[in-house]
């Protein structure tokens, strides 16, 4: 999965704040202010990705969409990483974490079954999130043929801040700076019935083993875990936004 320049396009940062010039003239009045702006924010070890903030910006987003303040997002999913001792569940890959959340946001399913009902629905394209990702053919219902239930739980995964500069150098970007002393960014969040991680689509595992410059995190297909998407996904497609 790239990472890519999403970081650091979006203007809206999680721990972020912009100063501006003062004329002199105000300099006095406004000290208390100034020194109250400048103190740092409080170190989280989770932070909100880039890359995962289109999930609360943008209106076309064919994932999981959600309809809450960023910051007051990040404080939640803290607090609940905290209560549980900061356990988290291993991912697909060493610097890929889950944790396991109910889910608090109102956010919609945004997976559905396939049925006899409904195959005649499905719209496809060739499509890449980001403009360094190779564009892979996908398919979907589009949001005014199904009508999705608010989700049980919320599937928050999250990269390792060593993985995420990786992947940002491997197309030249930067990674957010005001993140470096935090241990894990959020990547993706998927709103979903159950408490334990959903079968990656295929192609995004074949995607990851294009490599980092292509669009992926650079780790190999395992082909069991592979033959177990495909089987998820012959009966299963996403919802999106038209």
């Amino acid at each position: 999965m790239l990472l890519a320049r999403l970081r650091t396009t979006t203007t809206v940062a999680v721990t972020r704040s912009c100063f501006q010039p003062r004329p002199f003239a105000h300099m006095l009045s406004t000290a208390a202010t100034n020194a109250l702006d400048e103190t740092p924010t409080a170190r989280r070890d989770i932070v909100l990705d880039g890359f995962a903030k289109r999930q609360f910006d943008e209106k076309t987003y064919s994932g999981t969409q959600i309809d809450f303040d960023k910051e007051d997002f990040i404080q939640r999913v803290n607090e609940v990483y905290e209560a549980n001792s900061k356990q988290l569940v291993d991912g697909y890959a060493p610097f890929c974490k889950h944790l396991f959340i109910e889910n608090f946001t109102g956010a919609r399913l945004n997976i559905v079954p396939i049925t006899q009902a409904n195959a005649s629905m499905l719209m496809s394209d060739y499509e890449a999130r980001t403009e360094y990702e190779l564009p892979v053919l996908s398919r979907w219902f589009p949001s005014h043929s199904v009508t999705p239930r608010v989700a049980e739980y919320l599937d928050i995964i999250l990269y390792s801040r060593e993985q995420i500069v990786k992947e940002n150098e491997a197309v030249e970007v930067q990674a957010d700076p005001s993140h470096s002393d935090s241990k894990w960014g959020i990547v993706s969040i998927k709103a979903q019935d159950v408490d334990y991680e959903l079968p990656m689509k295929p192609i995004t595992m074949m995607r990851n083993a294009i490599g980092k410059a292509q669009g992926g995190s650079g780790v190999p297909i395992d082909r069991d875990a592979y033959m177990k998407a495909v089987e998820y996904w012959k009966t299963h497609a996403v919802i999106k936004k038209m």
